[in-house]
């Protein structure tokens, strides 16, 4: 391995440590459980300014349940499905100790039928969950047939094309950002891959300025709020500077 490999592989290896900082927000009493300090810095993520009080809303890969539970303070109900028990667990712990009542965690595979009636919901959340899916195209179909005429799909997915992961992949490295990635998207692909399944993009965002060791930046969060508040701004701020850097897009689809 020559010297820039390695240390581009050196540079990579500390996104393991986003892994610890979800350990230390519970270990530093920032959480009751063990969540991304990402969800602690805001109560309100992008896509709540389009909700209403009168929406059903199903939240596809709810994970930890953070999106759905922040949602869940705006909206009339929200359905979380999610694959992993670990995870389900995690996010019926999180409602439990909040008291929610308007909140129902389901398990369900994102790459099957969802049992869902058609045009049962009024938005679906589907943030950082297709990229680790194969049947994308199906999933985004279900997504669809569940969700009402001119309903909402808020879309997260990682950008493949800023200039840290392009260094990986030019060194011989794989660039995802997450080893269970099936893939990642540059824009013009995402943009066709709902126009396929029958969405009209309404709005496209850009997450976050992509910066190598984001893991060490974790840790900082788990560690401190407040400085991990000031990286997040600046990284915010450079991406709207020069959205083609931001690790990932945040899109508004409607249903057509």
């Amino acid at each position: 391995m020559n010297i820039k490999k390695l240390f581009v592989a050196s540079v990579k290896a500390l996104d393991l440590g986003s892994a610890l900082a979800v350990r230390l927000t519970k270990l530093t009493g920032k959480s009751k459980v063990p969540i991304h300090p990402k969800h602690l810095l805001t109560q309100k993520p992008w896509f709540t300014k389009y909700l209403k009080s009168s929406d059903i809303v199903l939240d596809l890969g709810c994970g930890n349940g953070q999106n759905s539970i922040k949602a869940s303070k705006i909206v009339k109900k929200v359905v979380g499905l999610e694959l992993s028990g670990e995870l389900l667990n995690l996010a019926k712990e999180s409602f439990g100790f909040k008291r929610i009542k308007n909140i129902k965690f389901e398990m369900g595979n994102l790459e099957e039928r969802l049992k869902y009636k058609d045009q049962a919901f009024d938005k679906v959340i589907f943030l950082d969950v297709l990229e680790h899916l194969i049947k994308r195209g199906q999933a985004l179909s279900e997504a669809k047939r569940v969700l009402k005429n001119g309903g909402l799909l808020f879309l997260g997915v990682p950008n493949s094309e800023t200039s840290w992961k392009k260094l990986q992949r030019s060194v011989g490295i794989n660039s995802f950002s997450d080893p269970d990635h099936k893939i990642e998207f540059r824009e013009g692909a995402i943009n066709n891959l709902l126009n396929k399944e029958g969405f009209e993009i309404i709005k496209f965002g850009y997450g976050k300025y992509d910066i190598p060791a984001r893991g060490l930046v974790d840790i900082i969060g788990g560690f401190s709020l407040y400085l991990y508040r000031i990286i997040d701004n600046l990284r915010a701020s450079k991406a709207q500077e020069n959205p083609k850097e931001a690790s990932g897009f945040e899109i508004v689809a409607k249903k057509i």
